[in-house]
């Protein structure tokens, strides 16, 4: 029986083409969130300004994925509303990276305060990893799941140790009843 990945692209040249787009996608998301936290620091204060910033950058990366990074797997088959909020989901964890850094950096470092970017900047790379396999294996797949049975396998592929999903069955419910029919006979 034949193995396939469930996650796209499948090449290594394809991947690194995705990743070099996420970044430059983060890149983008590092100017929004900087200048939002610059916006909104006199009205709101470093730290509201700062956790306002993740979520604005974060939508404008999730649209900038979903349309160039990912756009030959995240657009067909997944309700808009749903894919985002299953993008901040599954980068909560780069979240917890990234925002973590960003504060540690302000209680640690005061030059931080004076200049968040630089802790901005540390934060995003903190999370840039982590963010970029969660949404490729969970929020920008090329196949969704059907039962649970199948987002369990999905969940649980391991791509670098060669451990993959079966492929599912091929649907012949379109082929006609003849190609398929044992024919009794009596000799």
């Amino acid at each position: 029986m034949r193995r396939s990945r469930i996650f796209y692209p499948r090449s290594r040249p394809e991947i690194i083409d995705q990743f070099l787009r996420f970044g430059v996608v983060g890149a983008l998301g590092f100017l929004v969130d900087w200048g939002t936290v610059s916006l909104l620091r006199q009205p709101a204060g470093l730290v509201a300004a700062t956790l306002i910033a993740y979520f604005v950058a974060a939508t404008g990366n999730w649209c900038l994925n979903r349309f160039w990074t990912f756009r030959l797997s995240a657009t067909d088959n997944q309700h808009m509303i749903l894919q985002w909020l299953r993008f901040l989901l599954a980068n909560s964890f780069g979240f917890l990276l990234n925002r973590g850094m960003v504060f540690l950096l302000y209680a640690t470092v005061p030059l931080t305060v004076h200049f968040p970017a630089l802790a901005l900047a540390a934060g995003a790379l903190c999370g840039m990893i982590a963010n970029f396999n969660l949404s490729r294996r969970l929020v920008f797949r090329a196949q969704t799941p059907e039962t649970p049975l199948e987002l369990v396998q999905m969940a649980v592929e391991i791509p670098a140790a060669g451990l993959t999903a079966p492929e599912p069955e091929p649907d012949l419910s379109g082929l006609e009843n003849n190609t398929f029919r044992l024919h009794d006979r009596n000799d």
